[in-house]
Formats: structure tokens, C-alpha cells, sequence
């Protein structure tokens, strides 16, 4: 992106990013109700890689560390097609919500693969920041309890949604960390946007997929969906070179609850307070994971 904002500016645009990736899960399961889970999806990136094109322009690849393009490339599309589908395939809407906080299990568990993958020093802060975060999982899951019977009953109604948003949120965990170690402040998200939506191209076009069908509504929300996505990731890029980090890694942990609202207004879906109580120990999880690395103890100071 070709803007050179200052500090306040650079941070308000990564705060802007936050409040974008907070309309994903809803926008995505709105596409797909018109489209279908994979043609939907499919729409999505190609849109998306359109806008990201004339936002931050095609990276050129030559400039990549091999490790990060190669690995990195891979994991990004294996994340955004997981995410998309789970949300394609939910049964219902508020399945759909509950699979997105499924995949905000990933901020814990990039803390939990920064330990054993880039030698990343926590106190034990972070034990019960994952534990809680497990915890809130499978109370929004088990329908406001912590039975791991009725967790599991209920993820066998739908075992390929809620095994595509788990494996969504390890894999963005480890592409996270991949990231940090070779991506050497490139950034690819417009090659791997285009790759992404390649894959879910051939995809649809092997599978018994119903025809698209474009409605001059579907056709707008599908526009704004890929705008929003590739939007908050330019603005995300220029926030954390140029922002404050700190805030911005603050603010980004509360995506969950920005995430469920809007879902939850955008497909009028009711949701008890009980399944709020679970959003918040994910929420508060993940703050608990991100303050044990940086606190003075993890530091050694």
C-alpha cells in the first residue's frame, strides 16, 4: 500500500483491520447461503485477490525467502480454505457462529507453538490462559456447560465443520509462527489470496456443485465480503509497521466478541447469555496466553 501514515494514523488503520476481520464469520456463511460452501468461498478470495492486487499490488516473488513462500503459501491457503468451508457447511447459522469461535482457539495456540517452535519464553500465566480458552470452547460448543459428552455429541452432528475450524485454528498457529521466523517482513497475502482462491476454483469445478447464481443483492454483499477481508489485511500490514503494536495486539485479542456480534446481527441469530459467557473465557484466554509472554518474568527480568 502506498501510504506513508504517521504513528496515530498507521494505528487506526490496524484498529480498522480488527473491526473488518470481526465481519468475516457472518459476511462468509451470508456468501455461502447464496452461493454454495465451495462456489461461495471460491467468489470470496477471487474478489478479495482483485482488491488486495490494487491495494498492495503483486508481490514479487523473486524478493521471498523460499522457506516462507513455499511453506507459508501452503498453510495460508490450507487455513482460509478450512475457515470458509466449516462456515459453508454449518448446518444452521448459529452453528456457523459457534465454528468461529472454534477457530479463535488459534491466538492461544500460536503462544503454545511460539514456545516449541521459536524458543518463546512464558510464565505459567499461560497454562490457564489455554485451559481457559479449552474451557470456553467447549462451553459454547456443549450448550453452556463443561460436559465434554455433550461437546462431543454435538460435534458429531457436523464433524467436518467442527474438524475443518479446529484444524483451521492449528494451522494459522503455525503459519503465525512460520511467518515471524522466515517471512522477513514480506508480505504474500495477495499471492496466497489468488492461490486460495485457485484451489477452491478447482475444487468446485471437480465437485457436484449447484450453478452460481447471481442476485444483484448476493452479488453486492459478495463484493463487500472480499473487500472487507482484503481490506483488513492491507490495513493490518500497514498498522504493524508503522502503529502501535502494543494496542494493536491488545485490541485484536477482543476479535472473538466484535466477531460474534456482528454475526449474530448480520444473520439475526439469537444467542444466550450463556454461549456470551463462553466468547468471554475464550476472550479472556487468549489475553491471559499473549500477557505470559510478555511480562517481566517471561523475560527473565
Amino acid at each position: 500500500m502506498p501510504l506513508s501514515p504517521g504513528r496515530n494514523t498507521a494505528t487506526f488503520f490496524g484498529l480498522l483491520a480488527i473491526l473488518l476481520w470481526g465481519t468475516v464469520v457472518g459476511l462468509i456463511r451470508s456468501v455461502s447461503e447464496h452461493f454454495g460452501a465451495i462456489g461461495g468461498a471460491a467468489l470470496i478470495y477471487t474478489v478479495g485477490s482483485a482488491f488486495l492486487v490494487c491495494l498492495l499490488g503483486f508481490p514479487t516473488l523473486r524478493s521471498f525467502p523460499r522457506p516462507y513462500l513455499i511453506v507459508g503459501s501452503v498453510l495460508f491457503v490450507a487455513y482460509e480454505i478450512c475457515l470458509s468451508l466449516s462456515l459453508g457447511f454449518a448446518l444452521d447459522r448459529s452453528q456457523a457462529i459457534e465454528l468461529g469461535i472454534v477457530n479463535y482457539l488459534w491466538p492461544c495456540l500460536t503462544v503454545l507453538f511460539a514456545i516449541v517452535m521459536n524458543g518463546q519464553r512464558a510464565n505459567a500465566w499461560v497454562v490457564p490462559g489455554i485451559l481457559l480458552s479449552v474451557c470456553g470452547i467447549v462451553w459454547v460448543v456443549g450448550g453452556s456447560s463443561l460436559s465434554w459428552e455433550r461437546t462431543l455429541t454435538n460435534i458429531s452432528s457436523n464433524p467436518l465443520s467442527y474438524g475443518l475450524a479446529l484444524g483451521g485454528a492449528i494451522i494459522w498457529a503455525v503459519y503465525c509462527n512460520v511467518t515471524k521466523r522466515y517471512a522477513q517482513g514480506k508480505n504474500g497475502v495477495a499471492l496466497f489470496f489468488t492461490l486460495t482462491a485457485t484451489a477452491l476454483w478447482a475444487k468446485y469445478f471437480i465437485s457436484a456443485e449447484p450453478p452460481l447464481v447471481f442476485t444483484a443483492a448476493a452479488t453486492l454483499e459478495l463484493c463487500v465480503t472480499g473487500g472487507a477481508m482484503a481490506a483488513g489485511y492491507a490495513l493490518w500490514n500497514v498498522g504493524i509497521l508503522r502503529g502501535n503494536l502494543t494496542l494493536l495486539a491488545t485490541a485484536s485479542y477482543f476479535t472473538p466478541v466484535l466477531s460474534t456480534f456482528f454475526a449474530a446481527v448480520w444473520l439475526a441469530t439469537h444467542l444466550t447469555a450463556s454461549f456470551w459467557q463462553g466468547v468471554a473465557m475464550v476472550t479472556a484466554g487468549s489475553l491471559l496466553c499473549w500477557a505470559a509472554t510478555k511480562s517481566k518474568a517471561a523475560q527473565g527480568g
